[in-house]
């Protein structure tokens, strides 16, 4: 059975007041052809899903063109793919542990579906739409750029989270730039190494293809691999506006 509703409710800011909407945007088709008694005839989740598509992309878009007020169109393209994308909402999913919360069939439970990227990204989507329907748009938005746009490519080149202020992971947003970008993945290395055993500096330099890179000094190998990735997305988010 899925967890608590509850959890899912807080986890995403919005409590509904349609508790048939809220259930039907997380069933999926699998529980629907088994006609499961207990709950709501009301159907699955694919209707939902492809409205939550165009919302998603809507709010997508505008969020960039805001963030990017001078950007061309085809880098706007780029990154707006990336945001939208089955990967990107599937890390997404797995941060609000959304599998958990799924009514599926018994065959897709026993197969893993509370894991697949495609079934997961699916009830994203429809998650969006629900929340639209439920609320309104500014609800859906406020979501969106929360939880998918969230600190990646932030205006002021900063990865600041909108959440809680906590201080993102440049090294996972650097790859998420690069990607969307077209770009070669980052690769890092080890420069410098200064002091004792015990009270290393260490010197870390990330590239990413033969345009883009960085330096950075750390007390330890990780620190300095994300100061380093926080000075090239500061460039790459530069580039791009």
């Amino acid at each position: 059975m899925p967890a608590d509703l509850g959890a899912l409710e807080a986890a995403i800011g919005h409590v509904f007041r349609d508790r048939e909407l809220f259930h039907r945007a997380l069933t999926h088709k699998s529980r629907i052809h088994e006609q499961a008694g207990d709950l709501p005839s009301n159907g699955d989740n694919e209707q939902l899903e492809f409205l939550g598509d165009a919302i998603l992309g809507f709010v997508v878009s505008e969020c960039l063109v805001r963030r990017f007020p001078s950007a061309p169109e085809g880098r706007l393209s780029k990154l707006k793919a990336h945001l939208v994308s089955a990967a990107r909402l599937y890390e997404v999913a797995q941060t609000l542990r959304l599998g958990d919360f799924l009514f599926l069939g018994r065959g897709e439970e026993m197969s893993g579906g509370r894991a697949k990227k495609a079934l997961l990204s699916d009830a994203m989507e429809a998650l969006i739409a629900a929340m639209y329907l439920d609320g309104s748009l500014g609800t859906a938005r406020a979501f969106i750029e929360t939880h998918v746009v969230g600190s990646f490519a932030l205006a002021d080149g900063s990865a600041e989270g909108s959440v809680d202020g906590a201080v993102a992971d440049y090294k996972s947003a650097l790859q998420e730039m690069a990607q969307a970008l077209k770009l070669p993945s980052p690769r890092y290395f080890i420069v410098g190494e200064e002091g004792p055993e015990h009270s290393k500096t260490f010197t870390v330099e990330v590239r990413v293809g033969k345009e883009w890179a960085g330096q950075a000094q750390g007390l330890s190998k990780k620190a300095a691999g994300q100061k380093a990735a926080e000075s090239v997305l500061q460039q790459l988010t530069e580039w791009g506006r």
